[in-house]
């Protein structure tokens, strides 16, 4: 069968379904793969660049499997032949009557963007992908439009204060924002519903600034929900007080199904320093902030930038593109398991089945719900287990303990060879040492303390090379272990840390 890359329809549209790269893994399934003429031209891939990746330049409406990005224009879809599958974001979620319209047409539908948020799908999740690379690009458009340093600066004409960011929403593309912002050495603060994501912000050098409501939970879902009046009341006043502050604010705020809620009120945007700038990454959907035009840069009359652009992932054409064209041909990996040129909808399968929109001309939309793994789910029993109460020893049972412990060393001191004492002295003491140490280093550093635990198994190698080989038979094997086991751990610990440098390196 052969699967047909579109040339987008939409206007500005630069990201195209496939890139060179992904040619070949999606001819490696047995498909045969032919991509319109100039599809990827404005992502910075040349035609001869698709057919010495094994493509061919051709009409790709007429192919068994078409893959796109937007929703194809109505003229191509009049050009899809019956009984093709046609897989790009048609946002079934947002618009319910596309799966209506889309029914009216002989082939199946599906949408990438209906992707469910659970394990297996993760290499499958366009919509972090994208957001990834949205949150990112946001703040490199912040900076554009702030003109003035991230960082911090101590020069000889006087001192530079570094730019204060607030980052509303903790998601992907939040997170994204957050950590691009950090590493241009801006001042960041996140807030977020969900109070899971603390440590993520924390990790990423943010600060996590919290709402204090009774309504805060952890999500069962992965998404943010609607929050009540008490949350809102205090959320109002924190983005009062971080807005009168923040250089830059990046929204982010989504709740699937429904229109952006609104977090910037325009008392808060008149508020702000002349020279701020906001970006809101909700304006396709209505906006997080009151003043936000959809797709258009703003300029209030207190000098303050709001930036509603739509396209930020596809700002990075070349990346965009890369990341989408992986999705995609993970999706196509788990619709044709035969590697055969043959793709199978397996409606039992909860991925399959959740991206579905039209089968075979028939609606398939809403999917039913899918289990996800954000959180435990609750247990159900009726009556749940009362765990007894432990009790501290009284103060007669603790003294009774170090009396017997005292007694114990004290006969051991006594019937004990003399040779013995100074080694089982300096045995306690590497204990008490040793854990006084390791306990109160920070967590931070626990992966660096693999070299310690190096060390002290060189030390146990040496000592059991001495030992092995005296003549008694105990002795040698209990050596041997001991020689075995260190250098699994010496070994390993040092493979470990390579690995985790490995991750700083340039390629």
């Amino acid at each position: 069968m052969i699967v047909g890359v579109l040339k987008e329809a939409r206007a500005g549209e630069k990201r195209v379904a496939a890139t060179p790269a992904t040619v070949e893994p999606i001819r490696k399934l047995g498909y045969d793969v032919v991509v319109e003429p100039g599809a990827g031209v404005a992502a910075g891939f040349a035609d001869r660049a698709y057919e010495a990746a094994g493509a061919r330049i051709g009409e790709a409406t007429a192919a068994d499997v078409v893959l796109g990005v937007n929703a194809p224009s109505p003229a191509q879809l009049d050009r899809v032949g019956e009984g093709a599958t046609v897989i790009a974001l048609f946002a079934p979620g947002a618009e319910p009557a596309v799966a209506g319209e889309l029914a009216r047409r002989p082939f199946t539908v599906l949408s990438m963007d209906a992707v469910p948020r659970i394990s297996r799908a993760q290499s499958m999740d366009v919509l972090s992908s994208m957001a990834n690379i949205a949150g990112y690009r946001a703040v490199v458009e912040a900076a554009h439009e702030f003109g003035r340093f991230f960082t911090g600066q101590m020069t000889a004409a006087g001192k530079v204060p570094p730019a204060k960011v607030l980052v509303a929403g903790a998601g992907v593309a939040g997170l994204a924002a957050i950590g691009t912002a950090g590493s241009l050495g801006a001042i960041v603060r996140a807030t977020d519903p969900r109070p899971e994501v603390a440590e993520q912000v924390r990790s990423l050098g943010g600060e996590y600034l919290p709402i204090e409501s009774p309504e805060v939970e952890v999500s069962k879902t992965g998404y943010a929900k609607e929050m009540g009046d008490d949350y809102k009341a205090r959320e109002v006043e924190l983005y009062t007080a971080q807005t009168r502050e923040a250089d830059i604010v990046i929204t982010t705020a989504l709740i699937p199904g429904r229109p952006a809620p609104t977090l910037i009120t325009a008392e808060m945007v008149a508020g702000m320093r002349p020279g701020s700038v906001i970006v809101d990454m909700a304006a396709a959907n209505g906006g997080n902030v009151v003043g936000t035009v959809k797709g258009e840069k703003t300029v209030t009359e207190n000098g303050v930038t709001i930036l509603g652009y739509t396209d930020l992932a596809g700002r990075l054409p070349a990346q965009a593109s890369q990341l989408y064209g992986t999705n995609l041909v993970n999706l196509l990996k788990l619709l044709t398991p035969g590697k055969d040129g043959q793709p199978v909808l397996d409606w039992d399968d909860p991925v399959l089945r959740s991206v579905t929109v039209v089968r075979d001309g028939e609606p398939a939309w809403p999917p039913p719900p899918v289990q996800v793994s954000a959180a435990p789910a609750p247990t159900t029993t009726a009556e749940p287990p009362v765990s007894p109460v432990k009790r501290p020893p009284s103060p007669a049972r603790r003294f009774g303990a170090v009396a017997l412990g005292a007694l114990a060393l004290f006969l051991a001191a006594g019937f004990a060879p003399a040779a013995l004492l100074p080694h089982v002295t300096v045995f306690v003491l590497a204990i008490v040492i040793g854990y006084y140490v390791i306990g109160h280093v920070h967590h931070a550093l626990h992966t660096p303390l693999m070299s310690v635990t190096n060390a002290i198994s060189g030390i146990i190698v040496v000592g059991a090379l001495l030992q092995i080989g005296h003549g008694n038979t105990a002795v040698t094997v209990l050596s041997t272990v001991a020689i075995l086991l260190a250098g699994i751990n010496v070994f390993g610990g040092f493979a470990v840390t390579r690995r985790m440098l490995g991750m700083f390196r340039r390629s």
